[in-house]
């Protein structure tokens, strides 16, 4: 009995629209604009859980119980603090370095101080993660303090994951209003499916290459300003434009000059992106907390109005969360590693998934260069 050949795929340039893992992390639904973690609405979490309470459920497939979350809230803070080597890392960056290559490599200096580091044992590898996911905001507060020449400061255990961010950050604790803010921002950032960094992620455990590894891998895919990037190339982009009045024609002559416009417009979502009504709500609450005036909410929406204008585009979750993040203190520079302090809890879920599907990675190509040449020996090629 034959049986016919199996047909190769099709090019999909990007890899739209292939399929090339599953998972029980999240879900976008781009057509209607849903997003959930493992079930559960971005609009239901968004607000009411914190984010241990997000993380706790990546890592152990339930929202955790008052119990639960608290012993997981100690284990985090129990994490916090860095060897000494990667501070001295941190404080001997050159001054050239963006704070994404500082934090890049000060992740993959962790490996040299993590007893468990080739072990990629489910166990193991959900140990480490939740060993840098409290480590992460420790790292980034350090980034900033050292750039701004402030004393780099130890985390405060009083405090919960968000806060103590701040707190690192800033050098004192910050309002309600301002750890609420934040918290939010990272609960909405947790995951979101296969993206540019994850699906890096992936690639790289799929390997079976460790943890630190993939993390790293994904911080390099995380960098560009068409993924996490972009919250900063947002912020930028407004506060060139300046004022209310000066948006139209920014806008116009964007198009006409066919210059992108970041934070507006998404691969996936083409009716608006869930996450970023909850991000307008709280950079408007940040904004009207200013005593100084400041209208980069007002700017936002007229940017986003003067988009539609001329095509039919919306706001992605970084749009308004670069002036909420700028309202919170945090330079635009640290736009991206704040992404990731986020992030690497959505990343570290799907290595451990990659690890239990022992899959390698490994897509084919469509060769299109010259075929059949003639070799010619080098005495021979004039």
């Amino acid at each position: 009995m034959s049986t016919s050949p199996v047909a190769a795929p099709a090019f999909a340039k990007g890899l739209v629209g292939v399929i090339a893992a599953q998972t029980a992390l999240s879900s976008v639904d781009g057509a209607n604009g849903v997003l959930t973690y493992r079930g559960f609405n971005i609009h239901d979490l968004a607000g009411q859980a914190s984010y241990e309470e997000v993380v706790y459920l990546l890592f152990h497939g339930a929202l955790p119980t008052a119990a639960q979350l608290g012993a997981f809230q100690q284990e985090l803070t129990a994490q916090r603090a860095l060897p000494q080597p990667i501070l001295d890392h941190i404080t001997a960056a050159p001054a050239s370095a963006t704070p994404m290559d500082v934090l890049r490599t000060a992740v993959s200096m962790l490996a040299y101080y993590e007893p468990e580091v080739e072990d990629i044992s489910l166990e193991a590898t959900l140990r480490k993660a939740l060993k840098l996911v409290a480590q992460f905001p420790t790292v980034v507060a350090a980034i900033h303090r050292h750039n701004a020449g402030h004393a780099v400061l130890a985390p405060n255990g009083a405090l919960g994951h968000a806060a103590n961010f701040l707190y690192m950050l800033h050098g004192q604790a910050q309002s309600d209003l301002s750890n609420r803010a934040m918290d939010l921002y990272l609960v909405l950032l947790a995951d979101h499916s296969l993206n540019a960094s994850t699906f890096t992620a992936r690639v790289a455990s799929s390997t079976n290459a460790d943890l630190h590894a993939a993390i790293t891998a994904a911080i390099g895919a995380l960098k560009g300003n068409l993924h996490g990037g972009a919250a900063e190339a947002t912020m930028n982009t407004l506060l060139e434009i300046g004022d209310l009045g000066r948006v139209d024609a920014f806008v116009d002559n964007a198009f006409a000059t066919k210059r992108k416009i970041m934070g507006i417009g998404h691969r996936i979502y083409k009716s608006g992106d869930p996450r970023a009504r909850h991000l307008l709500e709280w950079a408007r609450r940040m904004e009207q907390a200013q005593a100084n005036g400041a209208q980069y909410v007002d700017m936002a929406l007229g940017v986003e109005a003067a988009v539609l204008r001329h095509k039919e585009l919306y706001p992605n979750v970084d749009f308004f969360s670069a002036p909420m993040l700028y309202y919170l203190g945090i330079p635009t520079a640290l736009d991206t590693c704040v992404f990731a302090i986020s992030r690497v809890a959505g990343w570290s879920a799907h290595v451990i998934e990659q690890y239990k599907d022992a899959t390698l990675i490994r897509p084919g190509a469509d060769y299109i260069g010259p075929k059949h040449q003639t070799f010619v020996p080098l005495v021979d090629r004039g």
